[in-house]
């Protein structure tokens, strides 16, 4: 692809210089990590914003209302054809990559961006895409980050954390291997299946005879995938838990979220504690072949509701997908 001419005299990356240089993982672990922008006016992505020359800007900003705003996918580009490392000048790869690391917590950066450099599989074609939603005149202007095992969404506005904006964000990796072992080794987000397995070891009996069920876990095709069911849930309701035990699992959410920025997962619980979405969820796990190593700790598991869905499937290896309504 030809490159553009940006308006500053910084110099693009071609796609020469880059794989005769870097391999695609070393060039997006090169980039400067992230660093504090208080005293900068602009929040980061408004930054990133106002750098795009006119040509990425008719590329890459889209209308606020677009199709591709609700859409999520374990491996897709929101604007394929502009790529990080072919697409943008160097500062602008940076303010990108500052993006990314900031929609994390301090302590969860280096996993995530290994996670991204990783799925690169070593291919400069797998690099990340980036676009926005609207523009600073609309409310919900969004700055979206798109590619292999990730989808991160915030609003453009600010640097601080307003939850995924009613939008469906996608998390996973594999780490060794396509087929992952029971034990994940090495995956990013597993810490995840741990949490929630122990809220369901916490459960009585007859409770987790509920949450295990026998049908498959939702499809994961495209259109279907964060489909939010108002009927015919499968699983344990919890409306049916106790007030200890709803609150025992607001806070395995919580910690499940643990790895995305705090003012996001603050955001997030409020909205569901705030329209009392416990009660109109419902927890399911899933065995035999997605019980990887037969060992009763759950790999796929599901916590969904008419207004939520949060589909973790482990096997082969690790897909996730968060959907709340704002």
């Amino acid at each position: 692809m030809k490159a553009i001419t940006p308006n500053s005299d910084r110099k693009l990356i071609s796609r020469r210089e880059l794989i005769s240089t870097l391999s695609a993982s070393a060039a997006w672990a090169a980039l400067p990590t992230f660093r504090s922008t208080a005293a900068d006016k602009d929040s980061l992505p408004m930054q990133f914003y106002k750098s795009l020359s006119e040509e990425q800007h008719v590329k890459i900003c889209l209308p606020v209302d677009h199709a591709s705003r609700q859409f999520v996918s374990n491996w897709w580009y929101v604007c394929p054809e502009q790529r990080l490392h072919t697409f943008y000048n160097k500062d602008q790869q940076d303010l990108v990559k500052q993006i990314f690391e900031s929609m994390h917590h301090p302590e969860h950066r280096k996993k995530m961006n290994w996670q991204v450099q990783k799925d690169l599989m070593g291919e400069i074609k797998n690099t990340p895409s980036v676009g926005f939603f609207g523009t600073p005149d609309d409310k919900n202007f969004e700055f979206i980050y798109t590619g292999h095992h990730v989808t991160r969404r915030c609003n453009a506005h600010t640097d601080k954390g307003m939850g995924f904006g009613g939008a469906p964000i996608f998390y996973g990796n594999f780490a060794k291997s396509f087929k992952e072992s029971k034990d994940h080794e090495g995956n990013p987000f597993w810490y995840q299946g741990l949490i929630f397995n122990e809220f369901v070891s916490a459960l009585d009996g007859k409770q987790q005879g509920k949450v295990l069920v026998e049908r498959r876990p939702r499809s994961e095709k495209e259109e279907t995938v964060i489909e939010k069911h108002k009927t015919d849930l499968p699983g344990l309701s919890c409306a049916d838990l106790s007030k200890d035990q709803q609150a025992k699992l607001l806070e395995t959410m919580r910690r499940m979220l643990v790895c995305f920025r705090p003012d996001d997962v603050n955001a997030t619980m409020k909205t569901i504690e705030d329209k009392k979405l416990i009660d109109q969820l419902f927890v399911s796990c899933y065995g035999g072949r997605y019980d990887i190593g037969n060992d009763k700790v759950w790999d796929t598991w599901q916590i969904e509701g008419p207004d939520m869905v949060w589909y973790f499937r482990g096997v082969p290896h690790i897909h996730a997908y968060f959907h709340l309504a704002a």
